[in-house]
């Protein structure tokens, strides 16, 4: 086993001990229910979402009902979560396209989830996950931050950040792993001041010597000032597809 991959592991192994009873903090019944819960996610807390989630599906609680909800109620419903009116069109689409393509079914793999309009890879990998408890490495901003600070990829764009994750770690432990990083990251690896005294992982982390700085093991894209850590945000005025 390369050494990378030995502490990739070595780090699974202390981040699960940190977090022995750590869970989906998304509350769901059934894939629909958590795909819907990962749209509305997108910039917005999950408490927020566990709190606007139990009346939307109380009214549009299958893919047949969202098909078929006008829009404006969607957004109403919705709204607390911010972004509401690009998250309506989201989950009405996406549902009309379980219901049109996939006989109102949630597909269960990487290639039919993405290609339904609104959902990208890192809420595909939540539903292939936790509701179909497939393998996934689920990259999100968290996952991205502790990696790189972790020097166990170089890399900014998420789909290569999965992809040298993935290859450091057995099929078994990516969910498992994708959720404690993210919890990491919330709880302990901020991402303006981390608090690396109290970090179960530091000594393994290449980054806790600098208090989370970027180490010269990773790059920094063109143009960006050397020493200074430049992460993928959008500038856009809404949610990237998630």
């Amino acid at each position: 086993m390369n050494p990378l991959a030995s502490r990739a592991r070595r780090i699974h192994r202390a981040l699960a001990g940190a977090y022995p009873d750590v869970r989906v903090p998304l509350d769901y019944g059934n894939p629909f229910e958590l795909l819907v819960g990962t749209i509305l996610a997108a910039q917005c807390t999950d408490k927020k979402v566990n709190e606007v989630t139990p009346g939307l599906f109380a009214r549009y609680g299958s893919p047949e009902d969202m098909a078929n909800a006008p829009v404006r109620d969607l957004e109403r419903r919705i709204r607390a979560t911010g972004f509401f009116r690009m998250k309506a069109r989201a989950l009405r689409e996406s549902a009309q396209d379980i219901v049109g393509k996939h006989g109102g079914a949630v597909p269960d793999t990487m290639e039919t989830l993405t290609a339904l309009r609104g959902v990208g890879r890192k809420t595909a990998g939540v539903v292939l996950g936790y509701a179909f408890g497939k393998p996934a490495v689920i990259v999100d901003t968290h996952f991205i931050r502790l990696a790189r600070r972790m020097a166990l990829t170089v890399e900014f764009d998420p789909a290569k950040i999965e992809a040298d994750v993935a290859a450091l770690l057995p099929r078994t432990a990516w969910t498992a792993f994708s959720l404690l990083m993210t919890w990491h990251g919330r709880t302990t690896c901020y991402a303006r001041k981390p608090a690396c005294d109290r970090c179960v992982a530091a000594r393994l982390c290449p980054a806790s010597e600098s208090q989370g700085a970027i180490t010269w093991k990773v790059k920094t894209p063109r143009g960006a000032p050397a020493g200074k850590e430049k992460g993928p945000r959008s500038k856009r005025p809404g949610p990237r597809h998630a």
